[in-house]
């Protein structure tokens, strides 16, 4: 282990060095190549016949390396599956990939997974040495691939089930994202009319020597407020941002309560549902039809569930499967799955294709939640307009009331 730790630091380690130089017919060829020192770049690169004129380490970006997200695992993941149905070398796929990418921490990976493959050791066991990039269901697929021999159609199924998940996960993020604008624009829109409109209409105010209407009353009063509190609101919504956050990472009851009332909410809890159901049909046929036993399939799926209503129902379902019931019977006992999928779960143990039909299952779900994202946008965009016009219009014919009653003021 302790080898593995430092041969994965010392990639870690290596920096990036710009050169140019002359080849052998004297001409001018430039490029990056990555090593520990200037000396080593302009010794590996006489190896290669050229004659170094320049060499210097390329400078790192100003916040550090990208993180390794969802899509780039599901972009090497594809990358190697292809390669290895094309008949490269498990070996030589993680070394072209790790060659072919510009990402530096997955090029630094896929180089330390190929440095423990060549030393002897299984790609499971080296991918379970990066669980913060490769989660269970990910080693023990691949686990599944190699006892069997069938490594190349197994990450086909991982490349497959990587890419719908995160395109399922980019549909959801739009759909909770649009709401959320509506709400921050409302929101800025009132604050800034509030601070920085109402107070020139207030200085107008004091000439009348009339009584202010009663909604004018309370918008110059808001007003006042959010002049005098405007910095300790927002610094109010941004700590109660950074508190929520932080709960949600931190403290699992939170979470739970807080993904089953998102499952209540109009339209996006019907888009959050439906996608559960596909996250949950979709890992479970491809774990199943990799050669996971059903009771272990059933537990990865309740952990990409994706949410604690479903997790917890399908951690029931695999009680009841373990004990011996039939999963569509567990399923309905289960009172969170819709009819249909529970219906083709039952066609599929009968005919003795469970994996086909769950896969079916999920490309019906993941269109069905497709279709409503798109609904969702296209519903929220004249709402955009209701809210605001609601917001606006009300802060104007408050502040025209006044106007509207001068004459009699006057008279």
């Amino acid at each position: 282990m302790a080898t593995a730790t430092n041969k994965s630091s010392k990639l870690e380690d290596f920096s990036e060095f710009q050169w140019q130089g002359l080849n052998r017919r004297g001409q001018k060829v430039k490029g990056v190549m990555r090593g520990d020192s200037e000396r080593e770049i302009r010794a590996k690169l006489r190896d290669q016949g050229i004659n170094p004129r320049l060499v210097k380490k390329k400078p790192k970006p100003l916040f550090g390396h990208k993180k390794i997200k969802g899509g780039d695992i599901a972009l090497f993941t594809r990358q190697i599956a292809t390669m290895l149905e094309a008949g490269v070398p498990l070996l030589q796929s993680l070394e072209m990939v790790a060659r072919g990418t510009d990402h530096v921490r997955v090029r630094n990976l896929m180089l330390t997974l190929a440095d423990d493959v060549g030393s002897g050791s299984p790609l499971a066991a080296a991918l379970r040495k990066h669980p913060d990039v490769f989660d269970p269901l990910y080693c023990d697929l691949v686990d599944s691939g190699e006892q069997s021999g069938s490594l190349e159609s197994i990450y086909d199924r991982i490349a497959t089930y990587r890419e719908k998940s995160e395109a399922l996960k980019a549909k959801i993020k739009k759909a909770l994202v649009y709401p959320a604008a509506v709400i921050v624009v409302a929101i800025v829109v009132t604050m800034i009319l509030l601070v920085y409109v109402v107070p020139q209409f207030e200085s107008v105010f004091k000439d009348f020597g009339a009584e202010l209407p009663a909604m004018t009353q309370f918008v110059v009063r808001l007003s006042e407020i959010m002049q005098a509190y405007a910095i300790y609101v927002v610094a109010g919504f941004i700590a109660l941002g950074f508190l929520f956050a932080r709960a949600m990472v931190n403290n699992e009851k939170f979470r739970d309560t807080v993904q089953a009332i998102s499952l209540k909410i109009p339209v996006v809890g019907l888009i959050l549902n439906k996608a559960a159901v596909a996250r949950f049909a979709r890992t479970l046929s491809t774990t199943f039809a990799a050669g996971v036993p059903l009771i272990n399939a059933l537990e990865s799926a309740a952990g990409a569930s994706g949410n604690s209503v479903y997790r917890d129902a399908i951690f029931r379902v695999q009680s009841d499967v373990t004990s011996g019931m039939q999963m569509n019977t567990a399923m309905i006992n289960a009172d969170v799955f819709p009819t249909m999928a529970t219906q083709m779960v039952y066609i599929g143990e009968e005919s003795g294709s469970l994996d086909d039909m769950l896969a079916k299952v999920a490309d019906v779900y993941e269109r069905e939640v497709d279709d409503l994202v798109d609904n969702l946008t296209a519903l929220l965009e004249p709402m955009i307009m209701v809210v605001i016009g609601i917001l606006v219009g009300g802060l104007i014919v408050a502040m025209y009331l006044p106007i509207f009653n001068l004459g009699s003021v006057v008279g």
